[in-house]
């Protein structure tokens, strides 16, 4: 690869050779000190690292307040056995909602509401220190007090969105804690609410908001809009899923396709009073791929059952999202199944009406969640298991497949019999490794598993991937005058790659292996017309993908560059000029009159009109 991450290498001598992950479902790995009572777990991994940052919620002196811990690969905890407590902002008694991210930069950023109403964004570096204080920034000018949701940027900063109960506010934090312009999303008629960013490409930002009225029961419907970091709208406000009417409380989630958009699903009993999950999509510049703006159900319509609890992930090689689901009968909704389904980009359903992975036995299931493997080779599902006849009695199962839906295989991650609050999601496969932590109701502690791709619990050796990086082809270019535009160049091709990539790197050298230019092309173009003028270049072309940056493009005869001459001579002499229209000496200068006789000596190029009328250049040597 040209450019892949170098911290891959430093990372192995990072991992220490501590063994704290255990794999026994019966004991588990003890994680942290907290309260009985805790939760709204919340889990990060940073990319980089491979450290996972956990948050959970308790009461102390301070309210309800967020403490973070910071756990390394082995699952060994960094800061202390009672994490880092955030102390400097009061809380009310109950919470307003708390996100957390891991940054590009190897930090940590939780945002929440205070006592006051006022929203905060609180930065933890690794090593414990506060960036900007304990107290932290002040986001949104003063607005915005609802749950704050975040997506890390590729710069070290990040997104944040909030809400109150009329509008969302959005805005961009740089790593160093520069604040950029708050966004305002408002609509008349209807309260802006329950938003989530997708981060796009060079750093935009997408936002799928819901436009809602007033009611439990409310119509509601969701937009998309794009943004870049200075807050300015780069795409139309689009109309994602067309008006329906639920339960307020039903809100929407987003999963990144990989591409800079993103697949977006909720669950509503919107057709025939039937609970079900339907899913959109939305490509890198923010148009919607599904043309139903009700959405693709993932089963389909039965009056007789309700299909919700959904979470999914998108496989990183076909970009298609997987999705879990929970079947329950409608009547009693006594019954539990878990399904899953495949969906593309267009709303194909590739596994039907979905593939039953657990059926009903008596138990009931819950706290779904679906990571993809880093490889592409398959993804794990991990859910909640309880029997009704002891509710206290709930077991964590996981379960691993291939990207056909085969099952790999099954495994227990936490056997104990006692209640417990499992965390809100998982952080999704890191180096090979997966996890899941949940709070002891019983002795107050936060305890976790980690399970690898193959289903090994414990210590695992850290897979380090190698992304699919794959390089254009056919590299090739050529010195081209553009007519209409009267403008000397290099016109460059290739043959793209079997991924498409976020955009292609086209590199322009005016001397040997010194980067003068780069120029970057949308990825889905072969080609580009560079106004280079007169000069010798020497060009060289990467595809740009989410994790990495491909090799140098090679040309049918091997080379990784071109090298081109831009003269200021045309070479296109088809044609006999009938009428001329101008001439361009070898410089690229236009002349005074239409006389040859009357040029220096020179080269010249002749532009004009063939007798049939085609317009062309043709080369010329005076000579006196």
């Amino acid at each position: 690869m040209k450019k892949l991450f170098f911290l891959v290498i430093s990372l192995v001598a990072m991992l220490t050779a501590k063994a704290q992950w255990v794999d026994d479902p019966a004991t588990n790995t003890f994680l942290a000190n907290c309260g009985n009572d805790d939760g709204e777990l919340y889990m990060a991994t940073n990319p980089n690292t491979g450290d996972t940052y956990i948050q959970w919620e308790g009461f102390g002196t301070n309210g309800w307040s967020p403490t973070i811990q910071r756990i390394n690969f082995e699952g060994v905890p960094q800061w202390g056995e009672d994490g880092i407590h955030i102390g400097g902002l009061e809380f009310s008694s109950y919470s307003e909602g708390v996100s957390m991210i891991t940054t590009a930069d190897g930090g940590v950023v939780s945002c929440f509401a205070d006592y006051e109403g006022y929203t905060y964004a609180v930065k933890i570096n690794a090593d414990g220190t506060f960036a900007w204080g304990e107290q932290g920034l002040q986001l949104f000018d003063g607005q915005g007090f609802s749950r704050t949701e975040m997506v890390a940027s590729t710069d070290g900063g990040f997104w944040a969105l909030g809400a109150d109960y009329n509008n969302s506010y959005m805005q961009y934090v740089q790593a160093d804690g520069t604040l950029n312009p708050t966004i305002t999303i408002s609509a008349d008629g209807y309260k802006c609410m329950f938003g989530q960013p997708t981060l796009g490409i060079n750093n935009y930002v997408f936002l799928t908001y819901e436009r809602l009225g007033s009611g439990f029961y409310t119509n509601k419907d969701i937009c998309l809009v794009g943004y870049d970091t200075m807050g300015n709208q780069i795409t139309p406000n689009v109309l994602l899923m067309s008006e329906q009417t639920f339960q307020s409380t039903y809100i929407h989630y987003v999963v990144p396709d990989g591409f800079g958009g993103g697949y977006v699903y909720i669950w509503h009993p919107a057709f025939n009073q039937a609970f079900n999950v339907y899913v959109f999509h939305f490509d890198e510049s923010g148009t919607p791929t599904i043309t139903d703006t009700n959405g693709v159900p993932v089963h389909s319509p039965d009056p007789s059952n309700f299909y919700g609890g959904a979470n999914g992930t998108v496989d990183p090689v076909s970009h298609d999202l997987i999705i879990a689901y929970e079947q329950t009968d409608a009547s009693t909704q006594s019954q539990s199944r878990i399904y899953m389904n495949r969906i593309t980009a267009s709303g194909e359903k590739v596994w039907g009406d979905g593939i039953l992975v657990a059926d009903y036995v008596g138990d009931t299931y819950a706290d779904i969640k679906v990571d993809a493997f880093e490889d592409g080779s398959g993804f794990s599902l991990i859910y909640t298991k309880t029997s009704p006849s002891n509710p206290y009695f709930t077991t964590i199962e996981a379960m691993g497949f291939d990207m056909d839906g085969n099952p790999l295989w099954t495994k227990t991650l936490c056997s104990n019999v006692y209640r417990r609050t499992v965390c809100d999601n998982t952080p999704g496969f890191v180096f090979g490794q997966n996890i899941i932590v949940w709070v002891n109701c019983i002795d107050g502690g936060i305890y976790g598993q980690n399970i690898g791709t193959d289903g090994t619990m414990g210590p695992i050796e850290p897979v380090i991937p190698v992304p699919d990086c794959p390089a254009p082809e056919n590299l090739e270019g050529e010195y081209v005058f553009d007519l209409e535009a009267q403008l000397f160049g290099v016109q460059v091709s290739w043959t793209a790659p079997e991924t498409q990539p976020l955009h292609y790197n086209l590199y322009r050298h005016n001397d040997i292996n010194k980067d003068d230019l780069v120029f970057e092309v949308p990825g889905d173009l072969t080609s580009y017309f560079d106004e280079s003028g007169l000069g010798s270049y020497k060009y060289q072309l990467t595809a740009v993908y989410e994790d990495c940056e491909s090799d140098y493009a090679l040309t049918p005869a091997g080379e990784d560059y071109i090298y081109v001459e831009v003269t200021g001579i045309e070479e296109n002499t088809e044609g006999e000029i009938f009428t001329i229209t101008r001439i361009v000496n070898a410089n690229g200068q236009a002349v005074r009159g239409m006389n040859l006789e009357e040029l220096p000596t020179g080269l010249y190029i002749l532009q004009g009109v063939t007798k049939d009328g085609q317009l062309v250049s043709k080369k010329v040597i005076v000579n006196k």
